[in-house]
């Protein structure tokens, strides 16, 4: 079963790198509007996926490629996924994708989500594709260097 997953997780990713010749809207890259739909289409598929690692490659694709239909399953896995990784990418492909609804839903995660490592990365990720000066970015030491996102 594991097997078949990675099978199809490699599949998926070489079906999306086929078709991408960068990232943005088709026309801006020389793609097709029917392969932009298939590496979309393909990479909602990887989004579904139980594998988390394909799950995270895909959500990175789908922000690269700006994919507006991957902007309600980005927010569930932003709003919902166990795993931080998961989250933190699901932020920053929204950011990218910049629809409203997911730009919002990743500031609303700065204040709201239960860890404080997302919270400072969904800061960064909307200060740097969203909104310069939306945030103050300081660095306290203590025992080491941290970064703290000041609202």
């Amino acid at each position: 079963m594991k097997r078949t997953g990675v099978a199809f997780g490699v599949a998926v990713m070489m079906i999306a790198a086929t078709a991408l010749a960068g990232a943005g809207q088709p026309e801006e890259y020389g793609m097709t509007a029917q392969k932009y739909e298939a590496a979309v289409s393909n990479l909602m598929i990887g989004l579904n996926s139980e594998n988390q690692g394909l799950r995270e490659s895909a959500a990175c694709m789908l922000g690269e490629l700006k994919a507006d239909k991957a902007v309600i399953p980005l927010m569930s896995i932003l709003r919902s996924d166990a795993n931080e990784s998961s989250r933190v990418i699901a932020a920053l492909a929204l950011c990218r994708i910049g629809d409203g609804r997911g730009v919002f839903a990743v500031r609303r995660a700065v204040t709201f989500d239960p860890s404080e490592s997302v919270q400072k990365k969904c800061a960064w990720f909307y200060e740097q594709y969203v909104h310069s000066g939306s945030f103050e970015f300081s660095y306290a030491v203590q025992g080491g260097m941290e970064e703290v996102a000041v609202r």
